[in-house]
């Protein structure tokens, strides 16, 4: 006789001449497995108190009646919530209708049977625990419904206290899972702000923007001027997700010239062109499972847009040189330093594109609008670029800073903070000569003074020398420093035209460009 045989022999014998109320609930016995280890799966009660946990709801798809009205009693004396289907047809209409918490299911009753129950329930929900119950198991049934995914598999006849204790028992791993999910959420989020330094109510906003939109699978649209930090909001996003395990793949639309963004996005099969003497796997294919950046989306070509755009809407590409269709499991995040509303008026930028990649739009503001938040970065940065140095910024000196407008945002403020440690020698005070421009135009802005002057004069200073700054970057295109700070072109000429910024006929609202 074989060792399978013999286990099954002696759990058959053990639960010979015992009643239905008096025999404990038993599982088979696998090949290969010792008593201990069988017991100690299907977690039988003995004598242990009933554990108190929440309230579950336990689908019971039995026909005998005896058990459905003492299991029943006993489940709900427990706290539970029992839902019963005398046959497979019922089970399985309350199995789509109710979502149970538990299934507890006989192998034989009418309709397909039990196997079909645990089925089902698997395909809907894996993590679902199901406990088989029959009175003509057989090793080989036990180990297919283990295969399938069934959490148990118990014998007739049973002890309910048993059948009680194994519901419990499986609650608490689900209670566990919960808590495991929630903790490794909580994690995330940490993680997640680890980098972000910010107490202003607008970047408050920014942070509860990011709560809220990283948890789904939404396409995000980060909206800021350059240096505002919007790889960071794009990395939280990413790392509070449920994605975080996948990867992260950023690239920069400006960076590349148009010849080659096509094959960096989308890759490319050997042979496609000259050089491609290999295969190589583009960004998107890189980003499978996790997310993409796609950053200065603005300065994607219109012709490339188009392709963007299947992307998106699809989830499906070709590389470059390729003809077979490759599917994507992705989440993009695009990015944009200027209006992309503005440049698709200007026809610069594709409107079907603007809606499919503004679903969940993130403002973020740049640092003159939080200008508290700089004693705070600064600290942030002496931290991590001083080498361990207390390095210390005077009051006044903060106040010069605070009250700069930072027109490289961030950036330039982390950029200063640098230059002013190399600078300071043995010194531990960062000096202010090294951390403001020595533009006297900006010195003029921000120049340390008691006298209090009207909040409206000094924001017009701030204004004028943010404006000043567009027009530099851009040559003075008019239309074009307009998409950068958000305006229209009307705005931006009466802007001109209060700061004194106007000459001669240039002063038309709808003149031609410089």
């Amino acid at each position: 006789m074989s060792h399978a045989a013999r286990s099954f022999d002696w759990r058959a014998s053990a639960l010979a001449g015992a009643s239905a109320d008096a025999a404990a609930a038993r599982p088979l016995q696998f090949p290969g497995e010792r008593p201990f280890d069988a017991a100690r799966r299907a977690q039988p009660a003995g004598d242990a108190p009933r554990p108190t946990l929440e309230p579950m709801k336990i689908l019971l798809a039995e026909d005998e009646v005896t058990i459905v009205v003492t299991l029943r009693d006993a489940l709900e004396e427990a706290g539970h919530q029992v839902l019963h289907a005398p046959d497979t047809r019922n089970a399985l209409a309350l199995l789509e209708r109710e979502q149970p918490d538990v299934v507890l299911t006989d192998i034989r009753m009418p309709g397909e049977g039990g196997m079909s129950v645990l089925a089902r329930s698997v395909a809907l929900d894996p993590s679902r625990p199901v406990i088989l119950m029959t009175g003509y198991g057989t090793i080989d049934q036990a180990v297919e419904a283990m295969r399938m995914g069934a959490a148990n598999y118990v014998q007739k006849p049973f002890r309910n206290e048993s059948i009680v204790q194994m519901v419990a028992t499986h609650g608490r791993v689900k209670s566990l899972e919960r808590e495991n999910a929630e903790l490794r959420e909580s994690l995330r989020a940490h993680t997640a702000f680890k980098g972000f330094v910010g107490s202003s109510e607008a970047m408050r906003g920014v942070f509860g923007r990011i709560r809220t939109v990283a948890p789904t699978e939404a396409t995000v649209l980060i909206e800021g001027e350059s240096g505002s930090g919007k790889e960071c909001v794009a990395r939280a996003l990413h790392a509070a997700s449920s994605r975080a395990d996948g990867p992260f793949v950023p690239i920069s639309c400006a960076a590349l010239p148009e010849t080659l963004l096509e094959a960096e996005l989308f890759g490319y099969e050997k042979g496609a062109f000259t050089d491609a003497r290999k295969e190589k796997r583009g960004r998107f294919e890189l980003a499978d499972r996790g997310t993409i950046f796609l950053d200065d989306i603005d300065d994607m070509p219109l012709a490339m847009q188009v392709k963007l755009l299947r992307v998106l809407q699809e989830r499906k590409f070709e590389r470059l040189g390729g003809e077979s269709t490759r599917s994507l499991n992705i989440r993009v995040v695009a990015a944009t330093k200027i209006s992309l509303r503005e440049l698709v008026k200007q026809g610069k930028f594709r409107e079907d594109l603007f809606y499919r990649i503004n679903v969940v739009p993130i403002a973020l503001p740049p640092l003159r609008e939080r200008a508290g938040d700089v004693p705070l970065l600064v600290q942030h940065m002496i931290e991590r670029h001083g080498g361990g140095r207390k390095y210390v910024v005077a009051p006044p000196t903060m106040n010069v800073l605070e009250r700069y407008p930072w027109p490289g945002n961030v950036r330039e403020l982390e950029n200063s903070v640098q230059r002013a440690i190399a600078l300071s020698g043995a010194a531990n005070e960062l000096v202010l000569e090294d951390l403001v421009p020595l533009d006297p135009r900006w010195r003029g802005a921000t120049a340390v003074s008691d006298e209090v002057r009207p909040l409206r004069e000094v924001m017009k200073e701030f204004e004028k020398s943010h404006v000043l700054r567009a027009l530099e970057k851009t040559g003075g295109h008019r239309s074009q420093t307009a998409a950068m700070l958000g305006i229209s072109r009307k705005v931006l000429w009466e802007k001109m035209r209060d700061f004194g910024l106007l000459e001669g006929k240039e002063g038309e609202p709808n003149g031609d460009d410089a």
